[in-house]
């Protein structure tokens, strides 16, 4: 096998020749590449290893961007003064950087009037955008339409 390692002659060696050399210096003899030929072994301390690879997971973990999802409801007729009081709070979750869920529910027989809450959402979209961008037009589903809005990057 191929022996590699910080402080060790790299070379081919046989798996004892190895072995022994791992024990003298008291580290561990990890297999790194199976299928090369010959397969590539390295001399290290294994429990270190792994715990810097968890640490520097942790730390890429934290740097990723946890997206939230914030949520406004409307019915199909909603009062203008409502649908003002909301528009405000869409626009401060948008300036906060969330992304936006708006969407109205039908029921029961609101249904009829799908057409009066796609127009809600579309002129919600249009007031707000210059705070963010349509990532998806209404969409109806079930008793409920839909639309999901983007915060718009900061530069």
């Amino acid at each position: 096998m191929r022996l590699v390692g910080d402080n060790v002659e790299m070379g081919v060696y046989p798996i004892s020749k190895a072995l022994q050399k791992a024990q003298e210096l008291e580290l561990d003899l990890v297999e790194i590449s199976p299928k090369a030929s010959p397969p590539v072994c390295k001399i290290m301390d294994y429990k270190k290893f792994l715990y810097e690879q968890k640490k520097r997971d942790k730390a890429m973990k934290a740097k990723a961007t946890k997206v939230i999802v914030k949520e406004i409801r409307f019915g199909p007729q909603t009062d203008d003064h409502d649908y003002e009081f909301k528009k405000r709070h869409a626009e401060k979750f948008l300036k906060d950087g969330a992304k936006l869920k708006a969407y109205v529910f039908f029921k029961g027989r609101s249904i009829v009037y799908k057409d009066q809450g796609e127009i809600l959402l579309l002129r919600l979209a249009q007031e707000l955008e210059e705070f963010g961008k349509v990532e998806q037009m209404p969409k109806l589903e079930g008793k409920r339409m839909t639309m999901f809005i983007a915060p718009k990057t900061k530069k």
